[in-house]
């Protein structure tokens, strides 16, 4: 299948492509690297630097390659920032995927596959993992827009006959993450710790959140591919890590000493949460491969191999 991905050259995107090319389909990358890199795609995929926000680069790409899928992980993706600029946030988020879903309907592709955020939309997590029929409670600008997008998707298949998975993601860490940006806490940990300089946690480290290994979330998009339709499927692990867990277990991987530097806690980030992924098994026929440790493992000894 011929497959675009927006946000293509982005850490989740990225290693989407790579698993998609190595189960033999065609690859349409589009992405205006503001957080991207363009090398961190195979030479093997055809790239395009364009904006989602630009409705003729959209409509350009689409009418020119006419895929059957998108994957539409292009986003802002920072939380902080959608809490100091919430109308860029919108901007991007919620009119840039209005400008895709309307060229997906123009261009008669089959099906789209959104990036959700599990990790937001469901707002503060309580005893138990919500599952997908929980009551949503955006708490930031950037979970507002990813639970807005949800609901404009519904509309376009309700509408129009556009078939969509919604993949409502943990924390997704691993290979060909950004240690330089704001977001991603085990690639900046990582980047820190090989480098033996002082981690900086904000708040007391006690906040938990549902980390899942990005070729895990790869794979989930593989599956999405032919499964899910038309549904809302939480990819996580169903556990709630700390923050203070996560710098002891890449503490160990990483031979770091040092410890932690502590800050008060930043606006719009919340204490607590991960998913219920029972729906994920049944209807994907998904569940995680890689746990903490493996997965922590695989991405130090990236950073590692990368830093030489």
């Amino acid at each position: 299948m011929k497959i675009l991905i927006t946000g293509g050259t982005g850490f989740i995107g990225s290693n989407i492509a790579d698993a998609l090319l190595a189960k033999g389909h065609s690859v349409v990358v589009f992405d205006n690297l503001s957080s991207g890199k363009k090398e961190n795609v195979d030479k093997k995929t055809k790239f395009y630097k364009a904006d989602i926000f630009n409705k003729k680069e959209v409509d350009n790409v689409f009418k020119k390659e006419k895929p059957q899928i998108i994957i539409h992980n292009a986003a802002q993706i920072d939380v902080r920032k959608s809490v100091d600029d919430p109308f860029f946030d919108a901007q991007v988020n919620i009119l840039g995927s209005i400008n895709v879903l309307n060229a997906c309907v123009e261009n008669k592709v089959k099906k789209i596959i959104f990036a959700s955020s599990g990790g937001s939309v469901y707002g503060e997590c309580k005893a138990f993992a919500p599952k997908e029929d929980a009551k949503t409670n955006p708490l930031s600008p950037y979970a507002i827009a990813k639970n807005s997008v949800e609901n404009y998707i519904n509309f376009y298949s309700v509408a129009y006959g556009l078939d969509y998975t919604i993949l409502r993601y943990g924390n997704v860490y691993g290979p060909k993450q950004d240690p330089h940006g704001e977001t991603g806490v085990v690639a900046i940990f990582a980047a820190k710790m090989l480098k033996n300089e002082k981690v900086a946690v904000f708040g007391d480290g006690k906040q938990k959140r549902d980390y899942v290994y990005v070729g895990d979330a790869a794979d989930a998009n593989l599956k999405s591919l032919t499964k899910g339709k038309n549904q809302i499927i939480n990819i996580g692990t169903s556990k709630a890590v700390s923050v203070n867990e996560i710098i002891k277990v890449m503490s160990k991987a990483s031979g770091y000493k040092k410890k932690a530097r502590y800050k008060p806690k930043r606006a719009g980030e919340l204490f607590k949460t991960f998913l219920n992924i029972n729906k994920a098994k049944t209807v994907l026929s998904w569940s995680p491969k890689v746990n903490i440790e493996q997965g922590i493992k695989a991405t130090i000894d990236y950073f590692r191999e990368r830093a030489k």
